[in-house]
């Protein structure tokens, strides 16, 4: 979750304050990603790792709903959780892939992602026009891609996978043994490349608005 709402409509107000119970929770969040990545890769701490990790995941969670409860939904907040959420995703992708956890294409892939998304906005932003409010699929991606993240740090319970093809690349579906939170990803890298389909339409109707805007003045 993000300290959006999944309908814009019944948001309150977002407030100037820097300071604030929500921001905090998510500056403490950004703070555990890198402890969680070392512990990650040093591949002798799983347990700690996945506590941390799921820690600050799941305290997404928690900042949200302290924001709207408490009308606490501030600038900052409705821009710097999302960031730390990419961060906590990146974090978790390069750790998994170092340990041999994920194959090299996932991770190019949500990377490859991010980067488009971030490129529109910047590109958003020359054009002055509107920021775009995350989608309510947004943060299902996120916390679908979280959750298998988290059990694969954990690496258990594992499974055999399902044999369906002969390759090594596509964990869970060939059949070497495998935490079975790797198909959390897959569905979490749909749920993805959906919510990137729905960013690019919303971006590019925002940067038409923007030069209409511009034009006219």
């Amino acid at each position: 979750m993000t300290q959006n709402s999944s309908n814009i409509e019944t948001d309150p107000k977002p407030i100037e304050q820097i300071y604030t119970v929500p921001n905090i929770i998510t500056m403490i969040r950004l703070m555990l990603v890198p402890f969680a990545f070392t512990l990650l890769v040093q591949g002798q701490h799983d347990v700690l790792a996945f506590i941390i990790f799921a820690l600050a995941g799941g305290s997404d969670f928690v900042d949200g709903q302290i924001a709207r409860r408490t009308n606490q939904v501030s600038e900052l907040g409705k821009v710097f959780d999302p960031l730390v959420d990419r961060f906590l995703i990146a974090a978790g992708l390069t750790g998994l892939f170092v340990t041999a956890r994920i194959p090299l294409w996932i991770l190019c892939v949500l990377i490859g992602r991010d980067f488009y998304l971030c490129c529109g906005l910047i590109r958003l932003k020359v054009l002055n026009a509107e920021r775009i409010d995350v989608v309510f699929l947004g943060k299902l991606t996120t916390a679908t891609l979280l959750v298998g993240f988290s059990g694969l740090i954990l690496n258990w319970p594992k499974t055999k996978g399902l044999s369906l093809v002969d390759v090594s690349w596509l964990p869970g579906f060939n059949g070497t043994l495998t935490a079975i939170w790797i198909y959390f990803v897959y569905v979490g890298m749909i749920f993805s490349l959906s919510a990137a389909v729905i960013y690019t339409y919303k971006g590019i109707k925002m940067a038409q608005v923007a030069k209409s805007s511009s034009q006219s003045k």
